[in-house]
C-alpha cells in the first residue's frame, strides 16, 4: 500500500513539473542589458522585436523579410509581472500564418540572433527594435 502511495506522489509531482514547464514555454519575460535597457524575450531568453513599418494588427514583413524576421507566435502567452495578459493578442497574417502582437503590434524574432540575450536587431536599419514594455509603443 505504501508503494502505491509513493507512486501516486511521484506521478502527481511529474504532472506538476510538466505543467509548469509547459506554462513557462508560453511565458514572455523581461530582460535588461546595458546599452539596450529593458526588453521582452521569450521563455528561453530569445529577444522579441517589433518593426516600425508595421501598424497595429498588420504585418508588412513578408516573403524574404519574414525569413530574416520570423514571426513570434504562441497560442497563449503568460505575461510577465506588470503586464496584462490581454496585451498579447494573436492575429492572422496576409500569408495565413498566425502571429502574436503586443499592444497591437506584430512581434518577431531575428534569425541572426543565435543565443539567449542576443540583441543584434536592435536599431537595425532604424526600423527594427527591441520592445521596452515601459515605453511601448513609442509616441
Amino acid at each position: 500500500m505504501r508503494n502505491i502511495g509513493r507512486l501516486v506522489i511521484v506521478i502527481v509531482s511529474l504532472l506538476l513539473f510538466v505543467g509548469i514547464a509547459l506554462a513557462d514555454h508560453h511565458a514572455v519575460k523581461i530582460n535588461e542589458k546595458e546599452g539596450v535597457g529593458r526588453y521582452l524575450t521569450d521563455a528561453e531568453g530569445m529577444t522579441i522585436y517589433w518593426f516600425m513599418q508595421d501598424t497595429p494588427g498588420k504585418s508588412v514583413c513578408a516573403g524574404p523579410c519574414s525569413a530574416k524576421w520570423p514571426p513570434y507566435y504562441r497560442e497563449i502567452v503568460a505575461a510577465p509581472a506588470g503586464i496584462l495578459a490581454d496585451e498579447f493578442v494573436n492575429m492572422t497574417r496576409a500569408d495565413g500564418a498566425k502571429q502574436t502582437t503586443f499592444r497591437g503590434y506584430p512581434l518577431y524574432y531575428r534569425a541572426g540572433d543565435k543565443t539567449a540575450g542576443d540583441t543584434g536587431g536592435q536599431g537595425l536599419n532604424d526600423v527594427w527594435f527591441v520592445i521596452n514594455p515601459d515605453t511601448f509603443p513609442p509616441q
